[in-house]
């Protein structure tokens, strides 16, 4: 399982891949991209920052001040073995990269990857849940008559996220093999798993939280 530390070296690295940053920045568009259940606080950027700056992944450039500044603003910038690290974490295609919270991130930056790499992290992606529906599914069958109506209707609603998300999955996989972008395949439309607090399966294991 990704740790969050990598997850959020990998977001940070394909943001600033886009252009330098400062650490505002860098956080407002981290919380976006890891979604409200998931806010991530300076006390963990900042020492993620601290430790990419010692690999030489990245490197600070000061600001210019300006009349409205009270202080020089701190700029993120990748360095040349920052995109090659990135480029090297974007072309895994195991299990690390199926994972929930580290596919979100992933995703993201599907635009920086070739078809063939996206696909097979789509179709990795797709059996894994596949995988987790047809175990929890078996689990609601059994447990159907054990519990109150609500914890089923939880389970329930649980299946129907997975379900959902197997389809969208299965979606953007033709389209990707027809050449074609889908629709939900936007910066703007997460992931059903990112979009939603509820979309992962009850009793299944998600991505590791950002709070501190």
């Amino acid at each position: 399982m990704a740790r969050r530390g990598d997850t959020i070296e990998l977001a940070v690295l394909g943001l600033l891949h886009e252009g330098p940053m400062h650490g505002y920045e860098l956080r407002k568009r981290l919380n976006l991209m890891l979604g409200w259940g998931r806010v991530l606080s300076y006390g963990s950027l900042y020492p993620a920052l601290k430790k990419m700056l010692r690999a030489n992944l990245i490197t600070e450039v000061v600001a210019t001040t300006t009349p409205t500044t009270r202080r020089p603003r701190i700029v993120y910038e990748v360095t040349e073995a920052g995109n090659a690290e990135f480029n090297r974490l974007m072309s895994e295609v195991g299990p690390t990269a199926w994972e929930d919270g580290n596919f979100d991130i992933r995703f993201a930056f599907f635009s920086s990857t070739d078809m063939e790499i996206r696909l097979r992290v789509l179709e990795g992606r797709r059996s894994r849940l596949q995988e987790r529906l047809a175990r929890v599914q078996a689990e609601l069958e059994r447990t159907q008559a054990e519990v109150n109506r609500y914890a089923a209707e939880l389970q329930r609603h649980g299946v129907e996220s997975v379900e959902r998300e197997v389809r969208w999955l299965s979606d953007l996989i033709q389209a990707e093999r027809g050449g074609d972008v889908a629709p939900e395949a936007t910066p703007s439309a997460a992931t059903p798993s990112a979009a939603s607090p509820t979309a992962r399966t009850p009793g299944t294991t998600g991505a590791p939280a950002a709070n501190d």
